[in-house]
């Protein structure tokens, strides 16, 4: 089982956009999102369906399995299991001095959120931040997908 350490930031400004390597369509809903933290997520990145089960978040970590799926059963699995509780965006990747990050621009009811994550080694890695990056949200549990997907940003 893979343990997924990652830190979220708002994102100030246009200029991460000239950095911006590849970008996809996603669109995931949420089978179920429960309080304890335990979370099963569907997912279509692209082309690509996804099922990722993750559970609930100590520090910035959570434990995380995430599975390949056929984009049909991905689509069915959106349109029938997870009702609206449903999160669009297009996700931007990008390397800034050797870091991976994807930018996630949301729709929809999340319009005009934009979200900078960075997948970490360990909770304690320390990273250079590029001047784009705006105030840290990782412990902001409004932020999360999931929760965006109950109570969008467009309604706070």
């Amino acid at each position: 089982m893979k343990t997924e350490s990652e830190r979220k930031f708002l994102v100030n400004g246009d200029d991460w956009r000239a950095a911006s390597g590849a970008e996809a369509v996603c669109c995931q809903g949420y089978i179920t999102s429960e309080p304890s933290g335990a979370t099963v997520r569907v997912r279509l990145l692209g082309e690509q369906g996804f099922l990722t089960i993750k559970g609930p978040t100590q520090g910035i970590s959570r434990p995380e399995m995430e599975y390949k799926i056929p984009s049909a059963d991905a689509e069915y699995l959106i349109e029938n299991l997870c009702g609206d509780r449903l999160v669009s965006k297009i996700r931007h990747t990008l390397d800034v001095n050797g870091v991976h990050w994807e930018i996630d621009e949301f729709r929809g009811a999340n319009e005009g959120l934009i979200l900078a994550e960075i997948e970490l080694d360990h909770e304690d890695q320390a990273f250079e931040k590029p001047a784009w990056l705006g105030r840290e949200v990782t412990r902001d549990d409004r932020y999360y997908n999931a929760a965006l997907a109950r109570r969008p940003f467009r309604a706070w």
